[in-house]
């Protein structure tokens, strides 16, 4: 929509006003790692992070909530329990804003979820481009996540002093021009944007020997690859990698009834596709039991029935899942395995 320029100096103010008026969240700092996290101090803020150990996601599905309360008196409805307040979340990586992509079709088409819809309609997404690869481990380039033009409300470039700050909606132009002293770039400003886009492509190599247009028809010729029984031989089948996953959204539901039998509650939380309790039915029939269809299950969603279903890979190649699996398991490895 438009291009400003924001004083890196003011950086903190413009995080400061909005705290006045919404909850704020960005990545902060979590020993040698990074969280997303409230934000109580602008100095708080650390824009220059690689990777969090969780995608923001969490704050749209949060890793479990109430979804509504119940009576045994037959006279009561059941009340829906919706918690959101209006948030801004800074730093969000573009392999990320992909991926709520994902998850924005996902609760919105078929059944509509009104607890994630209600908390997206009032956050505000400011993304912020990298500049340099996160780490051995992610892929961004090779899944066409490495930069985004939409998805994001605001979104930074770190050009030195200042940042570029390219405006995505009408609602974060309102929000910049409420609560920073930005100012609209000039020509300058553009070159200087355009340098340093141009400068940060070469220093992300491919990690894919596919080009990543060819992953689903690679999925869907591999259902019977005995690649599969090889890596369920070291996989642990922790879950992990579905928790870490910005595109995962798979969720368990129960219900919780006090002791007096009069008043209960329905919840969910997250789940993994890889625990062998995750696709156990009544009768304790177990569709995915073998630990290599479950993992294969995994891989196939990212690769092909996510394309199939929302157009969208299940895969933006942030490396969180290869980066924390205790089996040394990588979505690169596998598919350049399988390619080859």
């Amino acid at each position: 929509m438009s291009l400003w320029i924001i004083d890196k100096s003011a950086m903190a103010t413009f995080v400061a006003n909005v705290m006045g008026d919404y909850r704020v969240v960005g990545p902060k700092a979590k020993g040698p790692q990074f969280a997303f996290d409230e934000i109580e101090d602008p100095a708080e803020l650390r824009l220059d992070y690689n990777t969090s150990i969780l995608p923001p996601k969490k704050y749209f599905q949060p890793q479990e909530e109430r979804l509504m309360t119940f009576k045994r008196n037959g006279d009561s409805a059941p009340e829906a329990v919706i918690e959101a307040e209006a948030t801004v979340i800074f730093g969000v990586h573009t392999c990320d804003l992909h991926a709520m992509r994902v998850l924005d079709q996902a609760f919105t088409q078929n059944f509509p979820d009104a607890h994630y819809l209600t908390r997206r309609r009032q956050a505000l997404l400011i993304g912020i481009e990298c500049l340099e690869p996160c780490d051995e481990h992610s892929f961004c380039k090779s899944m066409g996540t490495l930069t985004i033009s939409e998805g994001y409300d605001l979104h930074l470039t770190d050009l030195g002093d200042v940042y570029a700050v390219d405006v995505g909606s009408e609602e974060g132009l309102t929000l910049l021009k409420t609560y920073s002293d930005a100012r609209l770039a000039t020509e300058s400003d553009m070159q200087q944007l355009n340098r340093a886009l141009s400068a940060k492509w070469p220093r992300f190599p491919y990690k894919l020997e596919l080009d990543v247009d060819e992953l689903p028809a690679l999925m869907s010729q591999s259902y019977n690859n005995p690649i599969w029984e090889t890596l369920a031989e070291k996989c642990l089948a922790c879950g992990t990698c579905n928790i870490v996953c910005p595109t995962c959204f798979c969720f368990n539901v129960y219900d919780e009834v006090d002791l007096n039998l009069e008043n209960g509650e329905r919840s969910r939380r997250w789940d993994s596709c890889m625990l062998d309790v995750f696709a156990r039915v009544a009768g304790g029939e177990n569709f995915r039991e073998q630990r290599s269809a479950r993992l294969r299950h995994r891989f196939m969603r990212k690769g092909l029935y996510l394309v199939e279903r929302y157009k969208h890979l299940g895969c933006v190649g942030c490396g969180r899942c290869a980066r924390l699996c205790l089996a040394d398991i990588s979505p690169i490895n596998v598919f350049n395995e399988l390619h080859e």
